[in-house]
């Protein structure tokens, strides 16, 4: 399972899923331009010292990730609030890759379009949206769970 960040805005979530994905074992993708220069030094603060416990890669655009991503034959699984089906009715892959869009606007169109599925995490009604760290947290449990991926 890989956990992935289209075009993340705040260093602090990006430290934040990075250090997620040091304690479940889940490798990180992210996808530029970020809206902070990318590298270790701005992840330090959220994630402490779990950043060299987790294996992440850059990609230079979500192009150059969807090509990755569809040479290894993987699903693209699109968190959004625009999401037709619900976190908890879908079965997950332990190949699956779980996209979450910027803080400040989602992901664009053409990523909704390469997704091949699109879900929401179900929250109450008059509420905007989660962190993005929350949301990879919840979404990555569930998927691990299903797919016996959860570190014992």
């Amino acid at each position: 399972m890989i956990l992935a960040l289209y075009c993340p805005d705040i260093a602090q979530n990006a430290g934040t899923c990075l250090r997620t994905g040091a304690c479940l074992g889940v490798e990180v993708h992210l996808i530029e331009p970020a809206g902070f220069p990318m590298g270790d030094a701005g992840f330090r603060r959220a994630g402490m010292d779990y950043i060299d416990q987790v294996t992440w890669r850059r990609h230079a655009s979500f192009e150059a990730f969807d090509s990755a991503r569809r040479a290894a034959s993987q699903r693209l699984i699109l968190f959004t609030t625009r999401g037709a089906e619900p976190l908890f009715g879908f079965r997950f892959r332990p190949d699956d890759v779980l996209l979450f869009g910027r803080e400040s606007a989602g992901a664009p169109e053409a990523v909704h379009a390469a997704a091949d599925a699109r879900l929401r995490i179900p929250m109450r009604p008059g509420v905007r949206s989660l962190n993005v760290a929350v949301s990879a947290g919840i979404a990555l449990a569930e998927a691990l769970r299903q797919t016996g991926g959860l570190p014992e």
